[in-house]
């Protein structure tokens, strides 16, 4: 059976998805394939999740995102030296890309982010509300997080970059 793709699911760089049979994706999802972005057989990717940061994405057969995961396979480096946000041009910014893998018969819960160059295990479950930075071991359920500081940013590099950009543009 053909794969579903709702009307207002949003897909960027769409040559470079490929969906297995069965599959469904909801209304108001968004999509950055910006790499090989592959979604296997019997998967489901429900309304408002979003998958963004340009970075290679793998969701392998029979898993699922629940509501409003965020997949984020590439995002600026927020303790590293640099100015943030796509607006800035690249040689100001420290983008991080990597692969994102969810394994088969996995399931994320409820608005889950997952973090850059996490492999979730074939099998594991995981609960509302989690952000994973770390791979998952297969068959395991995983659940909550600890939000806590870890270290102060570079702000005088990062004010510094801004300058550069401002006095190179003129503004």
């Amino acid at each position: 059976m053909t794969p579903k793709i709702y009307e207002t699911a949003k897909i960027v760089k769409r040559e470079n998805l490929s969906i297995g049979d069965y599959s469904q994706i909801d209304d108001y999802v968004f999509i950055n394939a910006g790499q090989k972005t592959s979604i296997g057989r019997f998967v489901h990717i429900s309304s408002f999740c979003s998958v963004i940061g340009g970075g290679e994405f793998v969701m392998e057969d029979f898993s699922g995102l629940s509501a409003g995961c965020r997949i984020i396979t590439g995002s600026d480096d927020f303790m590293g030296g640099g100015l943030t946000n796509p607006t800035v041009p690249s040689k100001y910014t420290n983008v991080k890309q990597a692969k994102i893998h969810i394994g088969r018969h996995a399931i994320i819960g409820t608005n889950v982010t997952i973090l850059p160059g996490v492999t979730i295990g074939e099998g594991v479950a995981v609960g509302a509300g989690a952000v994973v930075r770390k791979n998952l071991e297969p068959w395991t359920i995983y659940a909550g997080f600890d939000c806590k500081p870890i270290k102060k940013r570079p702000s005088e590099k990062i004010l510094s970059l801004e300058r550069q950009l401002i006095e190179e543009l003129g503004l």
